[in-house]
């Protein structure tokens, strides 16, 4: 297989059920839609854990949170954990990183040889989860003020980001193609919409109306089951019902911000266009986790339901892979073996990976149909795991009921099905297989001595003079632009792409796709 160059796009928090590459919307996503429809789209695909960090961390290592410690969303992913980037360096990719992957700890590029980007989230340990203190609410932690003050903007923190994010992908693509020598690179672009707060800019916000915007199914709160309890209760949004406008106008804002996802998505095709490296690059999209934005009640991510758990996931290679729609389910652990196939390297065969290749499924040939999840921060008090297999997903704990759904025939979840008489021998069969994959007791010790170990750590670091782990992203200023140590006409020169005389690969840039809202 060619040794293409892998570009992997990212957005934060993006619900995959409510995606029009996944069934009717009203969300426009026409850049998104056009790679869908020649691309190979997975149906069902699933984070391994419903949160930011675990999640990424998992999706760069291919294995589940649980075998390298990525508990939550102050985890330190340690520095010996082999990544997709570590791999692809090795096998003589060059490894960027443009903006967001929440790494926690001193160990801030994991494989990457640059990161184009600061992170917007910090690195320390200061969102450390507390199991010794269950009832407590940290004060750090999502409240409703994303929902409450839900509508239009000018600028936000997120937008700085993301501008800085697509701005220096692009220079990337530019500085990559002006370069000698033709080796492949990995360009990780990780965006942070749509995650809340649920602002957007008016150009974004005026491509819906009210009407467009349809309302979530709210039960009642003493319905829920236990975890989705906790989640209400540590978010702030127990026995407080939202005003419906508020509910509106933050999915408004969100769809909204889907679009802007899609729009910069539409800048990077551009940049591919321009420097003629669309035939030769395989563009992956996906996220980390959904949103459940109001659905049954609830709010951001934090559970299995397939609103937080399903994210998109598509592979985009015509040349390669002819169109196709996988129903399997699979997840983003899958994507480390997939990048070192592509890149036509081998796996370890003795290091730990709990993800499977999706080359098979891109192939045509068939492949696995099985995602395990794990799930230990904010809302639990013990460790909730997750099976998804063929028609069904089992939510399996130890201390709250288990939860089965047939997400064939109930694709809302509206029916649960642990206690249906039809489904005791399956359901059993899901326990048993649970209870001997995982060690729940030792789960439980090792998460509760990590969340010990670094609150000592945090309280400890914070304590005199700060050393920030925080990603520096660092400028050779005498080396940009121009300068008295380069000779200006061979500056200019190679600077200017196509270089004067050359041809163009693409010809004249006329016909290149519309970025546009």
């Amino acid at each position: 297989m060619s040794r293409k160059n892998i570009l992997f796009i990212m957005a934060d928090q993006m619900a995959a059920p409510l995606l029009p590459i996944y069934g009717p919307s009203p969300i426009k996503l026409p850049h998104l839609s056009r790679l869908a429809a020649q691309g190979v789209v997975f149906d069902a695909a699933y984070c391994n854990s419903p949160l930011c960090a675990p999640s990424r961390f998992t999706l760069v290592s291919g294995q589940l949170p649980s075998k390298i410690g990525a508990y939550d969303n102050a985890a330190d992913l340690p520095a010996d954990v082999p990544t997709y980037a570590h791999y692809l360096r090795r096998l003589g990719y060059r490894t960027a990183l443009a903006g967001k992957m929440h790494f926690c700890g001193p160990d801030q590029l994991h494989g990457f040889e640059e990161r184009l980007t600061s992170d917007i989230y910090p690195a320390d340990y200061g969102w450390s989860v507390n199991w010794d203190e269950p009832d407590a609410r940290p004060s750090w932690y999502h409240n409703m003020a994303s929902v409450l003050q839900a509508g239009p903007c000018v600028r936000t923190n997120q937008l700085d980001f993301d501008e800085e994010v697509v701005f220096k992908a692009q220079q990337y693509l530019f500085d990559h193609i002006r370069q000698d020598g033709d080796q492949p690179f990995c360009l990780t672009v990780s965006m942070t919409h749509p995650h809340d707060p649920y602002t957007i800019p008016k150009p974004f916000w005026d491509l819906y109306g009210d009407e467009e915007i349809p309302l979530p199914d709210t039960p009642p709160q003493a319905s829920l089951d236990p975890h989705s309890q906790r989640l209400l209760k540590a978010y702030d949004l127990w026995d407080k019902p939202l005003p419906v406008d508020k509910i509106r106008d933050a999915r408004r804002a969100y769809f909204g911000a889907c679009s802007y996802i899609d729009h910069n998505i539409g800048r990077l095709l551009q940049t591919l266009e321009e420097t003629g490296l669309a035939d030769d690059t395989v563009i992956v999209f996906s996220g980390d986790h959904g949103d459940m934005l109001g659905e049954r009640g609830l709010w951001y991510k934090m559970h299995w339901f397939e609103m937080a758990a399903r994210v998109p996931l598509l592979v985009y290679a015509p040349g390669q892979f002819d169109a196709a729609r996988i129903g399997a389910a699979v997840s983003t652990a899958d994507l480390l073996p997939t990048f070192v196939e592509l890149a036509g390297g081998t796996l370890e065969d003795n290091l730990a990976l709990d993800g499977r290749s999706l080359v098979p499924h891109l192939l045509g040939e068939g492949g696995h149909d099985e995602v395990f999840g794990e799930y230990m921060a904010e809302g639990t008090i013990s460790p909730l795991m997750m099976i998804r297999r063929g028609a069904y997903k089992f939510i399996y704990s130890e201390d709250d009921p288990c939860l089965l759904y047939d997400l064939h025939n109930d694709p809302r979840e509206r029916e649960e099905l642990s206690q249906s008489p039809g489904h005791q021998a399956l359901f059993n069969a899901f326990l048993a297989q649970a209870r001997a994959k995982w060690d729940i007791p030792l789960i439980h010790r090792q998460v509760l001595a990590s969340q010990r170990r670094r609150r000592l750590v945090t309280q400890a670091l914070a304590t005199g003079k700060l050393t920030s782990w925080d990603h520096q992203p660092w400028v050779d200023a005498s080396q940009q632009y121009m300068r008295n140590h380069i000779d200006l006409d061979d500056l200019e020169r190679t600077a200017r792409y196509p270089q004067p005389g050359a041809l163009h690969p693409t010809g004249l840039n006329d016909t290149l796709p519309k970025t546009d809202i």
